[in-house]
């Protein structure tokens, strides 16, 4: 199974479609993390699993999604309501209370993955401002029977090798 997760593109249309048009072929679903800044009828985000950060306006964006993916469970947020630059405790509680194995989220603006216990957590970075590092990002996760794995590209589509990371399936 392969998803493709961005977040925080703050009104970039043209980069956000052209990330999506680059790997709808070869994933099974494709997240927004939030603070997209986009109405939720806006082109660039259909077929997307979308949820609102703290710089939308757009009410029909949930806060949070639970979405299981063929058996897989994900708990999608934006995180500024879980404290997500401070802790992960609170977005790891609630990803346990909703049986979630992947966490995705935003809000830093920093590119990046771990895992904490049975949880992997996401942030697949910002196309538009990033945080930590010069390069904009956005995350693909891989899933196959024995392995996670999260590849990290820049918005030109290349391959970050230092970001990306391989999890065993406990």
């Amino acid at each position: 199974m392969n998803v493709l997760i961005v977040s925080d593109s703050h009104g970039l249309t043209k980069e956000l479609q052209t990330i999506v048009s680059r790997h709808k072929q070869h994933v099974d679903a494709i997240i927004h993390c939030g603070d997209s800044e986009l109405p939720s009828d806006h082109e660039a985000l259909q077929g997307m699993l979308v949820v609102r950060g703290n710089c939308d306006y757009e009410r029909r964006f949930p806060t949070d999604l639970v979405e299981e993916r063929n058996g897989v469970r994900f708990f999608i947020t934006h995180g500024h309501l879980y404290n997500v630059k401070m802790t992960m405790m609170n977005a790891y509680y609630k990803a346990k209370e909703v049986g979630a194995r992947i966490v995705c989220f935003g809000h830093s603006h920093i590119a990046g993955c771990e895992q904490i216990d049975d949880v992997l957590f996401i942030n697949p970075g910002s196309i538009f401002l990033p945080r930590m590092r010069r390069e904009k990002t956005y995350a693909m996760l891989h899933i196959n029977d024995n392995t996670t794995t999260v590849y990290f590209y820049n918005i030109d589509g290349q391959l970050l090798d230092d970001l990306t990371t391989t999890y065993k399936i406990q």
